[in-house]
């Protein structure tokens, strides 16, 4: 289990703003699937309250089943999300969203399990990179969190949450230059309704760096 860098075990930042929170995780939903549902109508299921029985649609694969019962909030997604591994059915995305259903249950190891199986069929797979790098950061890890995130990066550079979250480590990490400009790669990519968290997060980042090189 990873222990180095080992720095406030839990999601809220202490510095530089009291209280704030990373972004969460991000479930696999590959396009066909989603597309396919919305052809289908399922979308419309989702707004069910949670804990009632999810109708679900004839002749959809396991993936699509454990997708739709996962966002309806039902545990049997678990066992749909075996079914697809199994079926060797966009097994790299099943397993990752195993992963997160894990990580919420308090179940880290089976969670870095599950991540590390996605990425081996998906070396590559951006929603595991970035949810395994939460799972660092939520576990004091922010060595390997940084490192993750900056793989998430790099494969989708267009998410703005993966600059915010990968700023906060920079920030917990005192590499302050580094924080400023990952939460300014996130303000150019997020919606203008959510900067603004951002902006005081970066205006607190520049007065301690102004503040360092006045001490120096």
């Amino acid at each position: 289990m990873p222990n180095k860098d080992k720095q406030r075990p839990n999601n809220v930042i202490n510095f530089p703003v009291e209280g704030v929170r990373k972004f969460g995780f991000k479930r696999a939903k590959r396009q066909q699937q989603e597309s396919a549902m919305e052809r289908k109508g399922q979308l419309t299921l989702f707004e069910r309250p949670t804990g009632e029985v999810l109708p679900l649609p004839t002749g959809i694969s396991a993936f699509e089943e454990a997708l739709l019962l996962d966002e309806h909030g039902d545990t049997a997604a678990a066992e749909a999300y075996q079914r697809a591994i199994e079926n060797d059915e966009y097994a790299a995305d099943a397993f990752c969203n195993l992963g997160i259903m894990q990580s919420r249950k308090g179940n880290t190891v089976e969670a870095f399990v599950s991540f590390t199986s996605s990425l081996a069929r998906e070396p590559q797979h951006f929603e595991s990179h970035y949810n395994m790098a939460n799972l660092y950061f939520e576990e004091g890890d922010l060595r390997l969190a940084k490192t993750h995130y900056q793989i998430a990066a790099s494969i989708a550079p267009e998410f703005p949450n993966v600059y915010f979250n990968l700023g906060l480590v920079h920030a917990m990490r005192d590499d302050l230059a580094a924080a400023v400009e990952a939460l300014d790669q996130y303000r150019e990519l997020a919606s203008d309704d959510d900067v603004g968290l951002a902006d005081e997060l970066l205006a607190t980042l520049r007065r301690s760096i102004a503040e360092k090189h006045q001490q120096n």
